[in-house]
């Protein structure tokens, strides 16, 4: 396919995800369905900015006639930036894949009576259990992010009520070799402990469930290792010697509460005193510190705000203490109006709104429509035990589903519950500090 310089592509031509989909080379973390050959006809991605605007880009804004989505997803936003520049024509790319499905146009779905296509569980599920299995050479570039492609895969097929203990054995002996003696997980053989494979790991054996797989963790080991990362200013670096960011507070505390590990220091502990200091003092502070003058929340102080760091530094506070919240009905509806036409691709599996599928966005799709479709409590205010080495705060939360007479997806596409703070089906946490707890001391 040839497109003018100046010119986006129109609905009757091929998408530009297909074309993506077709041209890109296997890599790591994806899965393409084709191989790049030189007949494939270019790249399907913008090489350069457009020097001439676009004096009227085409969009399709069709409607399907039995659908009842709003004319505020199926038409071009009201207010348009006239400055034409290689990030808009991305933009207006974008919009232009996405109106088909959004508004009910497309026939890759099986749409339900508010025009919002059914979630194909059946295909989702494949998809992720074959990222289980023997992938090609391309992913050892991906070899560190192993663990996180164990935590993709079964926390997606547990929110789509997939029964994950079958692979209790096979993630055992995955693991179980690439903790280090000196406390933590690698991301694989070989590799320094991290605490982002850790968490990844410690998430994975605990929704896996069973004596076999929580023993694997050396408890001992790992809260030495938690104490070596603490700092003095209250954050923790990710690895030793590695960098301090908001990443490592929450997958610190996280680790902390699950495995019901002692809040005191050790002595290796950088941040060790004599005035009695423990993992978690100064911490709130330092997450603090985090938030920025737009009113995001950045990775470490005096940085950028990013809305997965404002995701870690809430998690990790929720954690220490209770933050209560609720999201209004008006946005769950919104977020099925989009996540469910947009994130399902052609070939029918979660992925980015342009690009291809993989387990981290079918992860956290997944996530997000649990999120979207169940409401959350916060019980009671929990009592920060840090004393005793216990913290409540996130083991106060109870459930609901939310049913109205304005929802707008069907119950076959209802998904599973998922922990708001440690984003694992409903209960498992709880089990697991309960298993830990049960055990004692060291």
């Amino acid at each position: 396919m040839e497109q003018k310089k100046n010119q986006l592509p129109s609905s009757s031509s091929r998408s530009m995800s297909e074309n993506h989909r077709k041209q890109e080379p296997d890599r790591p973390g994806v899965t393409t369905e084709e191989e790049s050959s030189p007949s494939n006809g270019g790249s399907g991605k913008i090489q350069s900015v457009i020097s001439e605007p676009l004096e009227h880009p085409v969009f399709s804004t069709k409607r399907k006639p039995a659908g009842m989505v709003p004319d505020f997803f199926t038409i071009l936003p009201p207010l348009r930036d006239p400055l034409q520049t290689e990030t808009s024509i991305a933009q207006d790319a974008t919009v232009q894949e996405c109106l088909p499905f959004l508004s009910g146009e497309s026939a890759t779905f099986r749409y339900n009576q508010h025009g919002i296509p059914h979630l194909d569980r059946e295909r989702h599920v494949k998809f992720l259990c074959k990222t289980l299995r023997k992938l090609p050479a391309s992913y050892v570039a991906a070899d560190a992010s192993r663990p996180w492609m164990f935590y993709w895969v079964l926390a997606g097929l547990s929110t789509m009520g997939e029964d994950i203990s079958g692979y209790r054995e096979r993630l055992v002996s995955t693991v179980r070799p690439i903790q280090n003696i000196t406390g933590g997980f690698g991301g694989g053989n070989g590799q320094m402990s991290h605490l982002a494979s850790t968490y990844a790991i410690l998430l994975s054996l605990a929704m896996v469930g069973g004596k076999e797989a929580l023993d694997v963790i050396d408890r001992k080991a790992m809260w030495k290792w938690l104490g070596v990362l603490k700092q003095p200013d209250g954050g923790f670096q990710l690895s030793v010697g590695g960098e301090e960011d908001v990443r490592g507070a929450y997958c610190a505390v996280v680790i902390i509460t699950l495995l019901n590990l002692p809040l005191d220091l050790p002595r290796q502990s950088p941040a060790w005193s004599r005035e009695g200091d423990t993992l978690l003092t100064g911490l709130p502070e330092w997450v603090a510190r985090c938030q920025t003058f737009e009113g995001g929340i950045s990775a470490q102080p005096d940085a950028e705000a990013h809305g997965g760091y404002a995701f870690c530094a809430l998690g990790c506070l929720s954690i220490w203490t209770s933050i209560a919240s609720s999201l209004g009905y008006q946005r769950v509806n919104m977020l099925q109006k989009v996540v469910l036409p947009v994130a399902q691709t052609n070939s029918l599996m979660v992925a980015t709104v342009i690009g291809v599928s993989d387990a981290y966005h079918t992860c956290y799709v997944l996530a997000g429509l649990s999120s979207a479709q169940h409401k959350w409590h916060f019980n009671s205010p929990a009592i920060n035990a840090e004393s005793s080495g216990i913290l409540t705060s996130p083991y106060q939360w109870t459930v609901e589903p939310f049913i109205g007479e304005t929802q707008i997806y069907d119950e076959e596409d209802r998904v599973g519950v998922l922990h708001p703070v440690f984003v694992i089906p409903e209960g498992v946490a709880e089990e697991t500090r309960a298993y830990f707890a049960s055990k004692g001391g060291f």
